[in-house]
């Protein structure tokens, strides 16, 4: 038996487009050519929640081999790096594949001027790609 195909989704919590992430985890799971796994950040929105539901709505359709793995933050815990921690467990529970989508920040105490990505799930993509791994980025 083949070991699953692992899939990294990072993304914004007001992450747009549904269609993208599912469309983008059928070529991953079409590419793999088996059993996979999605490795996703278990927010309640935005491109982990799309996630989360291709994997439900696959199981429902009874397409076996498909399966998540959430890595929810610990809040709690760390409430000022919950969010970095929970990035860096995900990309070093060694998926095979990132695909991070990365919407506009819209942070209300960020201090850049420039337009730029999401801050966590930029931080995601950022550190799988120093970890070797293949990283496929969207923008909204």
């Amino acid at each position: 038996m083949t070991a699953p195909y692992r899939v990294l989704v990072t993304g914004s919590r007001n992450w747009p487009d549904e269609r993208v992430v599912r469309r983008e985890l059928a070529r991953a799971w079409h590419e793999s050519g088996g059993p996979i796994i999605v490795v996703h950040g278990a927010c309640d929105a935005g491109a982990d929640q799309h996630a989360a539901q291709w994997v439900r709505d696959c199981q429902a359709a009874l397409l076996g081999g498909v399966a998540d793995e959430p890595h929810p933050a610990n809040w709690k815990r760390a409430p000022r790096g919950a969010g970095l921690a929970r990035n860096r467990q995900m990309v070093d529970s060694r998926p095979a594949l990132c695909l991070a989508f990365i919407a506009p920040c819209t942070r209300w105490n960020c201090n850049r001027l420039d337009v730029h990505g999401s801050h966590g799930a930029s931080h995601c993509a950022d550190y799988a790609e120093a970890r070797g791994i293949t990283t496929r980025r969207f923008t909204p």
